[in-house]
């Protein structure tokens, strides 16, 4: 399959993921959010309430696929996080606090997004306290991911 909006090879989960976001994508401003998360996972549906608690529209879609669309969306398995959003023209892996949202809609960086790796503790959707800083790596197509923010 050719390569597409600048996202390696994708099946076809990752292809109607992204084509979705792309082809009816709204802009900025109405902060529309597509959340893709397994079926039993009680803290990602905590995460998508916490979006909307922050001004996000978000639909959530159940799927067994999640690893897939979050290797099609350029997140190494290692860096993978609970869920996988996309959210204007980034991917969003994990439980990425608001405040690095809001940052990379802002400063717009050329990478396809960030990842929030494994589900830490004390991070937003998730219950506990905070055990460490989270770190939040970059999601960027043949580069290995770096520091975006620590939080």
């Amino acid at each position: 399959m050719e390569k597409i909006l600048g996202f390696a090879s994708l099946g076809t989960a990752g292809v109607a993921a992204v084509l979705a976001m792309s082809l009816h994508a709204a802009p900025a401003s109405a902060q529309e959010a597509t959340l893709y998360k397994n079926p039993q996972c009680g803290c990602c549906e905590s995460y998508a309430d916490y979006l909307r608690e922050n001004g996000f529209t978000v639909e959530v879609k159940p799927t067994h696929d999640l690893a897939q669309i979050s290797r099609d969306a350029g997140i190494p398995d290692d860096f993978q996080g609970c869920h996988t959003g996309f959210l204007d023209d980034y991917v969003i892996s994990g439980h990425v606090p608001i405040d690095v949202v809001n940052r990379l809609l802002e400063e717009r960086p050329e990478i396809a997004g960030v990842t929030l790796p494994g589900m830490p503790l004390g991070s937003p959707g998730m219950g506990g306290a905070k055990q460490e800083p989270f770190k939040i790596y970059t999601v960027e197509e043949g580069v290995s991911p770096t520091v975006y923010s620590v939080e």
